[in-house]
C-alpha cells in the first residue's frame, strides 16, 4: 500500500479509521435509543433527518473554513468538539431528554460536515499526485471498516451496557484520532491539473460535471434508503434479520475493492473509475431489484449485495480523486463543502420522492429509477469527463515533508499523467454513503 509509506498520510488514515468507528458507534446507537425511548417511527425519522441536515446547510461554510484555516488544526478542533459533545449524553434518562439526544446528533453531524472537506483538501498535500487514487481508496476502506466495526458494536454496547459505556468508548476514539492528526505536518501546496481553470474552483467544467454526478448518486442513494426495507419485506418476504444481513454484507465488497485499489501497482484514471463504478452499480441494481421475478432465495441476494458494495467505493474514490486533481489548493475545501451539500441535499430529495411516490408508482419501479440514475452518472462520466486532444504533460508533484521524497523524479514519472481521461472515489455511506 504505497500511500502508507508516507508518515503523515499514515497518521491521517489511522485517525480516520478510528474516528469512523466512533462515528458509526454513535450514529447507529442514538437512533436506536430514540426509538427505545419513544416507540415512535416518526421520532426516529427525526434523528436521521437531523444527521442529514448539517451537511446541506453547513457544506459551503465548512469548505470556506477548510480553505481559510490551517487544515490540520481545524481537524484537531473538530475532533475535540466531537468528544466534548458526547458529555451531555450522560444526562439522558428518559423521553423527556430527547432534546439532548437530538442536539448531540446535530453537533456530531455538523462536525462531520466540517471534517470531510478539510481532510479531503489536506490529503493531496501529503502524498505525490500519482498516489491520490490508492490513498482515497484506503480512506474508503477505512470508512467501510469503521462501519463494519462501529455499527454492530454500537448496537451491542447499547443493549448490553447502556449509553454511558458508548460515551466512554467513543471518547477514547476521538481523543486517539486527535492525537494522531496533531502529529501531521502540513505539506506544501499540491500540484493541480494543468488544464484546470485559473481559479481552480467551482467554475471548472469537469468540477461542475462531477457535482452533477454527485447529485445523481445522492438522489439514487435517497431512494434506496427509504425503499430498501420495503423491498426486502415485499419482494423477498424478509424481516429485520434479512434486512440487517443484506445491508451489512455490502461492506464486505466495499472493503475488498478498497484494498484492491489501494494495493494495485497501477490504477485507472479517476474518470474511468467514476464511469465503471456508476455503471456497475446501475447494472447490479437492476439485477437485484428485478431478481425476485426469478428467485427469492436469500443466499443469491447475499452474494449480490456483497458485489454491489464494491462499485460504490470505486465511484466515490474516483470522484474524490477527480475533484482533488481538478481544483487549486486554495479552493479545494470549498469544492468539497459544496460536494457534500449537493450529495446530501439530493439524497434528501430522493428520500422525499420515494416516500411520496412509492405507493403511486410502485416500489420496484422507483428502485429501477434509482438504478437508471447510476447509469446516467456513468454516461456523464464516460462522455463529459473525457479529454479531447493530446494528453498533457504533468509537472512532477512537489515533495512533501511527510513523504521525505527526493526533490527530483525520473523523466518517466514526470511524463505520467494521472488526471481524468475517464477515472474515480466516497459516499459516506453514510460523508458521503454507498448503498
Amino acid at each position: 500500500m504505497r500511500p502508507l509509506r508516507h508518515r503523515d498520510f499514515r497518521r491521517l488514515w489511522l485517525a480516520g479509521l478510528i474516528s469512523e468507528s466512533g462515528d458509526w458507534l454513535l450514529l447507529v446507537a442514538l437512533p436506536i435509543l430514540v426509538y427505545q425511548l419513544t416507540g415512535s417511527p416518526l421520532q426516529t425519522s427525526y434523528a436521521f433527518l437531523i444527521e442529514l441536515a448539517p451537511a446541506v446547510l453547513l457544506g459551503p461554510l465548512a469548505g470556506h473554513l477548510a480553505d481559510r484555516w490551517d487544515r490540520r488544526r481545524l481537524l484537531v478542533t473538530v475532533v475535540a468538539v466531537q468528544a466534548a459533545a458526547l458529555l451531555p449524553l450522560l444526562l439522558v434518562r428518559d423521553r423527556g431528554d430527547l432534546p439532548i439526544l437530538y442536539a448531540v446528533i446535530a453537533v456530531e453531524a455538523a462536525a462531520l460536515a466540517v471534517f470531510g472537506p478539510a481532510r479531503n483538501a489536506l490529503l493531496p498535500t501529503l502524498i505525490p499526485a500519482e498516489e491520490l487514487v490508492p490513498a482515497n481508496a484506503l480512506l474508503g476502506f477505512g470508512q467501510n471498516a469503521g462501519r463494519l466495526v462501529g455499527g454492530p458494536v454500537g448496537g451491542l454496547l447499547l443493549a448490553a451496557s447502556g449509553l454511558p459505556v458508548i460515551v466512554a468508548v467513543d471518547l477514547v476514539t476521538f481523543l486517539a484520532a486527535g492525537v494522531l492528526i496533531a502529529g501531521v505536518m502540513a505539506g506544501p501546496r499540491a500540484v493541480t491539473d494543468p488544464e484546470a481553470p485559473a481559479g481552480g474552483g467551482l467554475g471548472g467544467r469537469r468540477v461542475r460535471i462531477a457535482l452533477g454526478i454527485a447529485a445523481l448518486g445522492g438522489a439514487a442513494q435517497g431512494i434506496f434508503v427509504v425503499l430498501f426495507v420495503v423491498w426486502v419485506a415485499r419482494a423477498l418476504g424478509g424481516g429485520a434479520a434479512e434486512t440487517g444481513l443484506l445491508r451489512g454484507v455490502q461492506a464486505i465488497g466495499a472493503v475488498a475493492l478498497g484494498l484492491l485499489l489501494a494495493t494495485a501497482r497501477r490504477t485507472p484514471p479517476p474518470g474511468t473509475l467514476v464511469a465503471a463504478g456508476a455503471g456497475a452499480f446501475g447494472l447490479l441494481s437492476l439485477l437485484v431489484w428485478n431478481g425476485p421475478d426469478v428467485t427469492t432465495a436469500l443466499p443469491v441476494y447475499v452474494v449480490l449485495f456483497i458485489l454491489i458494495g464494491a462499485p460504490g467505493v470505486v465511484m466515490v474514490t474516483g470522484l474524490v480523486s477527480l475533484l482533488q486533481q481538478e481544483t487549486a489548493d486554495g479552493a479545494r475545501g470549498r469544492v468539497f463543502g459544496v460536494f457534500g451539500a449537493v450529495f446530501e441535499g439530493s439524497s434528501g430529495a430522493g428520500m422525499l420522492a420515494a416516500g411520496l411516490l412509492a405507493d403511486r408508482l410502485g416500489v420496484v419501479a422507483l428502485l429501477n429509477v434509482q438504478a437508471l440514475l447510476y447509469l446516467g452518472a456513468a454516461a456523464a462520466a464516460g462522455v463529459m469527463l473525457r479529454r479531447v486532444g493530446p494528453v498533457p504533460r504533468r509537472a512532477p508533484a512537489a515533495p512533501t515533508a511527510a513523504a521525505g521524497m527526493a526533490a527530483a523524479r525520473t523523466s518517466e514519472e514526470n511524463a505520467t499523467w494521472s488526471g481524468p481521461v475517464v477515472r474515480d472515489p466516497a459516499w459516506r455511506g453514510d460523508t458521503v454513503h454507498s448503498d
